[in-house]
């Protein structure tokens, strides 16, 4: 099918087919439509041009790889979310390096390629560091921050009350900050 062709086609109809063919050019094209809407979603969660183009990208890729997985209905909707959802992923993982010392970061956006790299060791500390936590601390950190589930939702997935989520997240945030601050002692010591 050629692109002249299938640029007239509604979104349903669209997805119909690339469930039917299978054909990525499909998708792309029902990708394009979007790109504004996600770019400006990414850039009024994200505050920075640079981080929107960046996460548009990333949330393509997530779709392309999500769609053919699931029966999507209403296109619109499901990639509005997905992307709403992507960004504040982000911005809760930036929420987690804030909250372990890098407090004077209040900009989004990185001025040198030192501090860029900085962040980027923060990241891969913080990335080891999880894993290093206790079972319990390690799970709801997971499911709170990565998976960006609401308390009641980790009570729910773990069996844990309310307070246990809530104090299981204080003190793997606590134990992370420890863990982390250890790394980057052992770095420079």
């Amino acid at each position: 099918m050629f692109k002249k062709e299938i640029t007239h086609i509604g979104d349903t109809e669209l997805l119909e087919l690339f469930y039917e063919k299978r054909d990525t050019t499909l998708l792309g094209t029902l990708l394009e439509r979007y790109t504004l809407l996600l770019f400006g979603t990414c850039l009024k969660y994200l505050k920075n041009e640079a981080s929107a183009k960046d996460a548009v990208q990333q949330i393509f890729l997530k779709a392309l790889v999500e769609i053919p997985k699931y029966k999507i209905t209403y296109f619109k909707s499901w990639i509005y979310m997905v992307t709403k959802n992507h960004c504040l992923m982000l911005l809760r993982n930036k929420n987690i390096i804030l909250e372990l010392g890098d407090n004077n970061a209040s900009e989004t956006s990185y001025k040198t390629l030192e501090e860029l790299i900085i962040k980027e060791e923060k990241l891969n500390y913080l990335e080891e560091s999880v894993e290093e936590l206790n079972e319990v601390q390690k799970q709801c950190i997971q499911l709170f921050y990565l998976q960006k589930k609401s308390y009641q939702e980790v009570c729910d997935i773990t069996g844990f009350t309310l307070l246990q989520v809530k104090s299981n997240i204080q003190n793997g945030k606590r134990n992370l900050k420890i863990l982390v601050e250890k790394r980057i002692a052992s770095k420079n010591g």
